[in-house]
């Protein structure tokens, strides 16, 4: 296995460690021990952790040893595996306080739908991933494991930094804007936002009700699919899971007869840095040599259009969602967060009722855009990863949010300075099996990028040895 010894666990996919685990070759415990040793030793640079549950995921993985024991899990797709969960999510028993001291205190007695499914497939929670405040846009301390000076992309950002510093397989996030696809990018990745209702959302700290939806991260597209296999479907009690059929997303082709047909929006290419195109269309050659498909297609919206509908909404629900929570306790909102609900409180409800009859019209006018190609191609992010405490707009992905299709992010090589580049690709709603499908195909054809070289197997040296002195890490 690719893997190699147990001394390096913590850099093993998840379908490398579902393997070696079925096969005996070590225990859920071993594994989780072995990242716990590697956040100690990583996470003080980086700061993706909110709160790790030392006591917790050991408990659990000796539960999942004795399953593993007794020949029982076969029906558990992801027995033993530990995955990180953003601190907007709910975990039962385990504070989750949305990045603000207003929750400080707030330990669900339920886990969110999307815990609790990974959870019955055998998952153990390994602990709470730094998030923004309520995934909104003020800064947080994670940095960029690729170069600790760069941004990893704000409100995931603790989920991916986890995942690209090999701190956890694999991580729950969310996407409101652009939250999952373009920490995603910055950071190596690969991240999904599926279609809206595929996960349900119940359980997960509102920052708007009509835009927040779940966010899938890890390491190869093989692993994603193993996360929404698990996490898909409906979900009773949860009135915001769809019951839409759901595809066996774990098991993607190896090969088609043909590449897939991908329509690149040329238009959003042209909004990028010079760096980010050149990457693009390096990108549709080799997947047109490698026997894809690639026609230059154009959105029949423009795309600020779309961006701008998308932030009246989001304001004008984040001001709802938070009226009483920000009315008690005004001090403990962050500045950019404060001001953008106060401005959501401003728009009229016939301008919120403008923004949302233009987005039914877009939904309708967006799906000519798949007439015969199979997923759309742009870029995940504008440029490289910014720099420390800096963001930027979430242009290449708020549209997918609003019109609720499946976007992620496919990593598609490196800057000169060594900083994570990705494609977008975008499908038809609720076809998130010929998305997956796609983006496996695209990986066979790109490859897959190694660990960022301060944090890979036997580096920890690098990193400066370090180990914390608490399970709260902050």
């Amino acid at each position: 296995m690719s893997g190699g010894s147990s001394a390096a666990l913590y850099d093993w996919s998840v379908t490398e460690l579902t393997d070696g685990l079925r096969r005996r070759l070590f225990s859920p415990g071993d594994v989780v021990r072995a990242l716990l040793e590697h956040i100690d030793r990583v996470d003080p640079h980086i700061h993706a952790w909110q709160l790790v549950d030392v006591d917790g995921a050991l408990a659990s993985a000796a539960i999942c040893e004795r399953r593993l024991q007794a020949g029982e899990g076969t029906d558990q797709p992801l027995l033993g595996v530990p995955f990180g969960v953003k601190d907007i999510i709910a975990t039962a028993g385990l504070r989750t306080a949305g990045g603000s001291p207003a929750l400080a205190n707030n330990v669900p007695t339920l886990d969110a739908t999307v815990v609790a499914r990974l959870k019955a497939a055998g998952g153990i929670v390994l602990g709470k991933t730094v998030t923004t405040q309520f995934a909104y846009v003020d800064p947080v301390p994670t940095r960029n494991p690729w170069n600790l000076s760069r941004s990893p992309g704000f409100s995931s950002s603790g989920s991916v930094a986890a995942v690209a510093a090999r701190m956890a397989p694999v991580a729950l996030g969310s996407q409101t804007g652009g939250s999952t696809v373009r920490p995603s990018a910055y950071c190596g990745l690969v991240g999904l936002k599926p279609t809206f209702g595929r996960v349900g959302r119940g359980g997960i700290l509102p920052l708007s009700w009509s835009l927040d939806d779940v966010g899938l991260i890890g390491r190869d597209v093989d692993d994603v699919a193993l996360l929404l296999a698990a996490a898909a479907g409906p979900q009773p009690g949860d009135a915001t899971a769809s019951r839409r059929a759901v595809a066996d997303y774990s098991r993607l082709p190896h090969a088609s007869h043909r590449g897939p047909r991908f329509g690149l929006l040329v238009d959003l290419l042209r909004t990028t840095d010079s760096v980010v195109q050149e990457n693009v269309l390096d990108v549709a050659q080799r997947l047109t040599a490698a026997g894809g498909a690639v026609h230059e297609i154009a959105s029949p919206i423009d795309n600020a259009t779309l961006f701008a509908v998308h932030q009246v909404i989001l304001a004008s629900e984040a001001a709802a969602s938070h009226a009483q929570l920000l009315a008690d306790r005004p001090a403990a909102y962050q500045p950019r967060l404060r001001a953008f609900i106060q401005v959501g409180e401003l728009v009229p409800a016939a301008v919120y009722l403008a923004a949302q009859r233009v987005r039914r019209q877009a939904r309708q006018l967006i799906g000519g855009l798949f007439s015969g190609v199979d997923c759309l191609l742009l870029p995940s992010q504008p440029d490289v990863a910014p720099a420390f405490g800096t963001d930027v707009a979430a242009a290449l992905q708020a549209p997918w949010s609003l019109l609720g299709l499946p976007a992620m992010s496919v990593p598609s090589g490196l800057s000169a300075d060594a900083l994570p580049l990705g494609v977008q690709l975008v499908g038809r709603p609720f076809r998130e099996d010929q998305l997956l499908a796609a983006a496996r195909w695209c990986e066979g054809v790109l490859g897959k990028l190694p660990a960022p070289p301060a944090w890979a197997p036997d580096a920890g040296a690098q990193a400066g040895a370090t180990s914390a002195t608490s399970s709260e890490v902050s």
